[in-house]
């Protein structure tokens, strides 16, 4: 028997919201789980695994509560855990008719919300009025692939109530998943998101051919820009050393399954935009929210030269060649 948590459940039907399902599995009784399409729900029911993402993974259907009315699921858990990508999070809200109020919600969604330019611990805060102390946030470093296949990862649980974090801690924890919790709600949920932009641009870096030593570069340049961005949103202390700024920036920019670093790699090969996504199909959260960094950045006068050169490229249809031979001339 399975030590009694508060009940918890996981919005999003894509790799990431299947990994966080698969971590809860170890420690929960019964899961909730809302996703959009009624046929992968009827499929999971009967075939035990996700027919789209992480398919290697089997579930004790016995362990789920599968629906695809978000109301349901509001209703049912305590804890709510978003991992819907930020394009489509508004959408989803908007089929609430229930109150989310007294609910602990955590974001794993590393985007900002294109309607509100908001982190998502923000857009809950100001949109449905829910207090910081009941927002966090899941950050890794930690690739959905590498929980399915049970390979050792760690994540940071971020929360204003402390006791809340450890409260998600623990029923994320597992023999292959380590976890430690933070305070810093806000610059970790910001964290999740720049390090996206900068695994785009560790892509298309690759993909007009820089070698390994400029890479080096980039991401040692990454992390400061990091680190004056988050300050000039957010000030408070924090070690933008740790493991849910850095380790969490390089594993997006170097690992083979950020599929960040995969659109980048295919837009500095000379791919559009659009044909990128379709042959992806999958998400590239760091494609939205570098229009949004973007404003934020000019809102608040950080200096941020990378994430300059992805908007040019991305948004302004610039060349990735000669943007990036501009960019390797500032960086050092």
């Amino acid at each position: 028997m399975k030590k009694k948590y508060p009940k918890i459940a996981v919005f999003g039907g894509g790799s990431w919201a299947t990994a966080i399902v698969k971590m809860l599995s170890e420690n929960i009784d019964e899961i909730g789980w809302y996703m959009r399409s009624t046929s992968v729900i009827e499929y999971i029911k009967s075939d035990q695994h996700n027919p789209k993402y992480l398919s290697s993974v089997e579930f004790d259907t016995e362990q789920l509560l599968l629906s695809n009315d978000i109301n349901e699921m509001v209703n049912y858990a305590d804890y709510l855990v978003f991992a819907i990508p930020s394009a489509f999070l508004s959408q989803e809200l908007k089929k609430l008719n229930v109150s989310l109020e007294g609910k602990i919600i955590f974001s794993a969604i590393k985007g900002i919300v294109p309607e509100s330019g908001l982190i998502v611990g923000e857009h809950f805060h100001e949109k449905y009025n829910i207090p910081f102390e009941d927002i966090g946030v899941i950050t890794g470093p930690c690739h959905a692939e590498e929980v399915a296949l049970e390979r050792l990862s760690y994540l940071t649980l971020a929360c204003k109530d402390r006791k809340k974090a450890r409260v998600m801690s623990e029923m994320l924890a597992s023999r292959y998943i380590k976890t430690k919790t933070s305070d810093d709600i806000v610059g970790t949920e910001y964290a999740a998101v720049l390090k996206n932009i900068y695994a785009i641009a560790a892509g298309v870096a690759h993909g007009v051919g820089y070698g390994d030593n400029f890479q080096a570069v980039l991401m040692s340049n990454a992390i400061r820009e990091m680190k004056g961005f988050i300050k000039k949103v957010h000030k408070m202390k924090r070690n933008i050393n740790n493991s849910a700024y850095l380790g969490d920036l390089l594993v997006t920019g170097y690992s083979v399954f950020s599929r960040n670093r995969m659109f980048g790699n295919m837009i500095g090969k000379g791919y559009t935009v659009k044909s990128a996504m379709l042959e992806m199909s999958m998400v590239a959260e760091g494609y939205y929210a570098t229009k949004s960094a973007y404003k934020i950045k000019q809102e608040n006068g950080a200096k941020t030269p990378i994430i300059d050169t992805i908007y040019k490229i991305l948004y302004e249809n610039k060349d990735p060649k000669k943007e990036f031979e501009k960019l390797s001339d500032i960086l050092d």
